[in-house]
């Protein structure tokens, strides 16, 4: 048998090859997945983990411990536990935390400028190089108290150079530093403007802020005080990534979701490639059984050359794998370039993994191929025109059990995703999708078939030929379409449970973000002058000036502008809403402009204005920065002479947020008014969402791409099985342009039907989905189909089956009609 064994892998290998292509393309897309999600993790240890690169373990307050001061950081260590930890390690432990000091340069101007003017955050720094997370940009570090470095952005932003003096603190406490050097931060975990020495940074420790956040330990920490938690670096750097995605790392399941459906196409797949290719064998199976071989051998010659085929796809994929996601990192770290991920070491455990999935996948989808092998008695076999795969008929008892199974799982669906509806239970909404689909599945020898003939009768002669052949097997073309099917109806789902979300989530942007942008001047009114050269700023759509009058509210440490806008609607996202509706005695402030957390909505405000004042309830909105709003009837109680305090900007569709707010921020400088904007984070927040639907899309790509490999080895396979046939219609007068033009037809109609049902599921799903979560959490999102990107599923699902197809019709058209038919 290993004679045949190697025989038929020589012989067969044209067939295999698609087979193999299915399981490589799947390998390889898990290992890539392993490389991604390696590099993100060392990414975030090497930027946003970066105080805990060179340590061993880290220490510090459990989660469920008491809260401690200050209030800016309430999961802090107790700070005298944190100090004799620290003081008992020596150079193996670093502090990590911040305290914020009011700061002057050395001829008494205040350092910073708007609302940090007066202040910076220091920082300590690690007395041993290897725990030392800042990079050196200039300079030195600092070596002794009296010497501090200072982040380049802050440097750069203040004008500050190496060598200048910085006076830090006030009263007993105030210290000249001098700046040695100029670093910068790849965390925002523990930065801070100025870093200066551990025995320096404990000068300050009776500041209201002044904390120890955690300490970082290169080596054995021992034994710890009570309040105090230790956890490997990489554990502590995992845990703080999950955290910030609700405890859940998100990479990793996101990555995994994908990585399972492709692997579930790809059993499809390969599981109809290898019936096919075995079916045409049988011939051979039964040669084989007659001359001497027991079903045992033959059943073991085909698994081994199942194996085979999948340890050679295997190895490929992960080779392949390996080298594609190596590569994707520096294009991912150049198109996102807030994320930055990092070269990881080679994730062993995703190589290996990748390779017993790929091996696994191959033997599993061939399990039930190489049963029927077995099954099917050798003079059956040898019968000319014997079938060996025959429909599963509705009337035998085996499809009667396969239709009702699919009746009560489509009934137990609907069923649990009603109940997840109306609960918000997440686990049964993925219980009844997944009933559902496979209720799907199930009827698909039946359901498709109908479908291709109905969708075959609008082709014409030449499209109910090609039906003809499409449904001749009904097992095999729903199989064939069950893997595109897959794809198509996670594709359509995520789509458009995406732009329900996008559009929800803009809906929500408008209403608490009205205004793009406020330039405010507290000092004096704006000039005409800056409001035309506001209006001049490329960028800018409109621009009004906004009267009222500059006021001191109670609670609040510095005056606001108090503000009425009837013409709010003509730069106002929401049409002026939030400043039109507002009611005498009533004062609208936005959310950034409260600095006291004691005010809260509702709360009974003293406003003045000179010597007039008026009892207001606050009410509280955000998104047109820090002024109140308020009636008409309210503002002219408080003045007489209101004067424009506040422009606000709405900017023009299409502009360029970073280069609007720069110029806008320019303009606000030079007249001593102080810009508020909203564009940079709603930027943001439309990139990461772009990214994510991008990322998403590619990844399901994959899947969709493996669901077109099946249609191409089926069709590619059944023009081998079926050259008999084909030879006979071209005898008969079918043209090598009409033969072609036949299996492309059904081609596109298997593509069609696959991805019009998906279509529809996934529709179905985006909705259960819309009702579950996305209609709770955002309150007025309605309901989003994206017609035109499902109407692009559907066109390129069409080209996609009619490019399958070109291959193997122009391998059906070369051969002549003697040669067919000549063939056994």
């Amino acid at each position: 048998m290993r004679t045949v064994f190697r025989a038929s892998l020589r012989i067969h290998a044209r067939r295999y090859v698609a087979a193999a292509i299915a399981v490589t393309a799947s390998v390889a897309f898990v290992v890539v997945i392993g490389v991604l999600t390696a590099g993100a993790r060392a990414g975030f240890m090497e930027n946003a983990g970066a105080p805990y690169r060179g340590a061993d373990h880290v220490v510090d307050a459990p989660e469920d411990g008491p809260q401690r001061a200050p209030a800016c950081c309430p999961d802090t260590l107790d700070l005298s536990d944190a100090i004799a930890l620290i003081d008992r390690l020596g150079d193996n432990a670093s502090g990590l935390g911040r305290v914020d000091l009011p700061a002057h340069r050395e001829d008494g101007a205040p350092l910073g400028s708007a609302d940090f003017r007066g202040r910076t955050t220091v920082g300590p720094i690690a007395a041993s190089e290897d725990l030392r997370w800042q990079k050196l940009v200039a300079g030195r570090f600092p070596e002794r108290t009296g010497e501090a470095v200072m982040h380049v952005w802050d440097a750069q932003a203040q004008e500050v150079a190496v060598g200048d003096r910085i006076r830090v603190g006030e009263g007993p406490t105030a210290t000249d530093l001098e700046v040695v050097g100029l670093v910068v931060s790849p965390t925002t975990w523990t930065q801070a403007s100025m870093y200066v020495t551990w025995p320096q940074y404990l000068q300050w420790r009776d500041q209201p802020t002044f904390h120890v956040g955690s300490v970082a330990v290169r080596g054995e920490v021992g034994p710890v005080p009570e309040g105090m938690q230790v956890w490997s670096a990489d554990e502590y750097v995992r845990h703080g990534l999950a955290g910030l995605n609700n405890d859940t790392d998100m990479i990793a399941l996101m990555l995994l979701l994908f990585a399972g459906v492709a692997l579930v196409v790809s059993v499809l797949v390969v599981a109809n490639t290898f019936s096919i290719l075995f079916a045409q064998r049988m011939r051979d199976f039964a040669l084989l059984r007659c001359v001497g071989a027991t079903r045992r051998q033959v059943l073991g010659s085909v698994r081994r050359e199942a194996a085979a085929v999948g340890v050679l796809a295997s190895s490929t994929g992960t080779l392949l794998g390996a080298g594609l996601g190596y590569g994707l990192l520096p294009l991912i770290n150049t198109l996102a370039l807030t994320t930055p991920l990092a070269a990881p070491a080679p994730p062993v455990p995703w190589l290996l993994g990748g390779f017993a999935v790929g091996l696994l996948v191959t033997m599993v989808a061939s399990w039930l191929p190489t049963r029927h092998v077995i099954r099917v008695s050798p003079l059956a076999a040898l019968r000319v025109g014997g079938s060996t795969d025959a429909a599963v008929d509705a009337h035998t008892a085996t499809g009667r059990a396969r239709s009702a199974l699919a009746a009560l799982l489509l009934i137990i669906g609907p069923t649990l995703l009603g109940m997840a509806m109306i609960g918000d239970r997440t686990v049964l909404m993925l219980a009844g999708g997944a009933s559902v689909f496979t209720g799907v599945l199930l009827l698909g020898p039946v359901l498709v078939p109908r479908l291709v003939r109905l969708s075959g009768a609008l082709l014409g002669p030449a499209g109910r030929l090609a039906t003809q052949n499409a449904v001749r097997n009904p097992r095999r073309t729903a199989t064939t379409t069950a893997a595109l099917l897959v794809g198509v109806t996670l594709t359509t789902a995520v789509l458009t449970g995406m732009a329900t979300w996008r559009a929800g989530m803009d809906e929500v942007n408008v209403r608490h973000n009205p205004i793009d942008a406020a330039l405010t001047s507290i000092d004096e009114p704006v000039s005409a002058d800056l409001l035309d050269r506001v209006r001049r700023t490329p960028g800018v759509e409109q621009a009004i000036a906004v009267d009222g009058a500059v006021a001191e509210i109670s609670g609040f440490d510095a005056p606001l502008p108090v503000l009425t806008a009837p013409a709010a609607g003509q730069v106002a996202r929401d049409g002026g809403a939030f400043a039109q509706g507002v009611e005498p005695g009533t004062i609208r402030i936005d959310l950034d402009a409260f600095v006291d957390p004691s005010i809260k909505p509702g709360d009974q405000l003293t406003v003045r204005v000179g010597d007039r004042q008026a009892q207001l309830k606050v009410i509280s909105l955000s998104g047109w920065g820090k002024a109140g709003v308020v009636a008409p009837e309210t503002l002219a109680q408080l003045t007489d002479a209101p004067e424009p305090h506040v422009i606000w900007v709405r900017a023009a569709a299409g502009a360029d947020p970073l280069a609007l707010v720069d110029d806008l921020d320019g303009l606000a400088d030079a007249a001593g008014a102080q810009l508020e904007d909203r564009l940079q984070a709603q930027a943001a927040a439309n990139k990461e969402r772009d990214i994510l639907t991008g990322s998403v899309l590619g990844l399901l790509g994959v899947s969709v791409a493996i669901a077109l490999i099946g249609i191409a080895n089926t069709l590619g396979l059944s023009v081998l099985e079926r050259a008999r046939e084909h030879a006979l219609l071209r005898a008969l007068g079918l043209t090598r342009r009409q033969l072609r033009r036949m299996l492309a037809a059904e081609a596109v109609l298997l593509s069609v039907v696959a991805t019009l049902l998906g279509t529809v599921i996934g529709v179905g799903f985006a909705w259960v989905g819309y009702e579950t979560f996305v209609k709770r959490a955002l309150t007025h999102a309605a309901m989003y189909i994206p017609w035109p990107s499902l109407g692009a599923v559907v066109l390129i699902g069409a080209l996609a089956g009619l490019l399958a197809s070109v291959l193997p019709a122009r391998r059906a058209a070369r051969v002549t009609p003697a040669e067919g038919l000549s063939l056994d």
